[in-house]
């Protein structure tokens, strides 16, 4: 692994290949390139950040201008960074954890070059829990549908919140129109994505999502997120029947 210590110029100290480096801060770049093959996804992550930064500043009462300091956050299956990063850049403490070791290393790659102070770490959640570690806020977006033990995952998260603070769970509704767009239209039509990236059976209804909670967790905010395509632009939306977004409250 590479130590997030390490800069670009200094790589001879880290237990890793130049052209390993090389390969990462490529990728970085890729995936977070505005004008790139990944626009689209892109263009998801600031709507559902947007969405995810005002749920937090109105749970901890900050106005839009203060930063998130000491805020605790966990992003559970992290990526690239999309939502862990910003995070920090706003200033809360974040911890992003993922189970591919390709993913961890971008991020960390990619951080480095923004100077952003977030701790990446290859494990899953379940590592995390035994580690009795908790968070104010607890992230899961666009990772439930891609697990085999879909309500193991949601309880995890939903132990790694601290009583009071707030668990954010985003996915795909099980709906025939979020087969149709998610499935049809973005890995076969536009092409958003490669075919095969979801399987239409583990996409998971708001009310699963709900039963899987212990009792004491409150839906605080929903909304669904829509695409235009021919803008490729996202906007949030009242309905949920593709893409959602989920922001509970761990209440005493």
């Amino acid at each position: 692994m590479l130590d997030k210590s390490v800069k670009s110029g200094s790589i001879s100290t880290a237990n890793v290949s130049s052209q390993e480096i090389a390969r990462f801060d490529a990728l970085a770049h890729s995936w977070w390139d505005p004008n790139g093959k990944y626009k689209t996804a892109l263009s998801f992550n600031a709507a559902r950040l947007g969405v995810i930064e005002s749920q937090i500043r109105g749970k901890f009462g900050l106005s839009d201008n203060e930063a998130l300091t000491d805020i605790s956050v966990v992003d559970i299956g992290s990526g690239g960074g999309l939502i862990s990063e910003p995070l920090a850049l706003q200033g809360a403490k974040v911890t992003g954890i993922d189970a591919s070791s390709v993913s961890v290393e971008v991020a960390k790659r990619h951080a480095l070059m923004t100077g952003a102070e977030v701790t990446y770490r290859h494990m899953l959640a379940e590592e995390l829990v035994a580690e009795k570690t908790q968070f104010d806020v607890v992230i899961n977006a666009e990772v439930v549908e891609h697990v085999p033990d879909q309500e193991a995952l949601i309880k995890q998260c939903a132990s790694l919140v601290k009583p009071g603070g707030m668990l954010v769970l985003a996915t795909l509704n099980r709906t025939w129109l979020s087969y149709l767009i998610a499935i049809v239209g973005a890995e076969y039509v536009l092409r958003y994505l490669p075919i095969g990236t979801h399987d239409w059976k583990k996409f998971v209804k708001p009310s699963e999502l709900q039963q899987w909670l212990p009792n004491n967790f409150v839906l605080r905010h929903q909304t669904g997120m829509s695409l235009n395509p021919l803008s490729g632009q996202w906007k949030l939306t009242s309905g949920v029947p593709v893409n959602y977004l989920m922001c509970f409250e761990h209440v005493d």
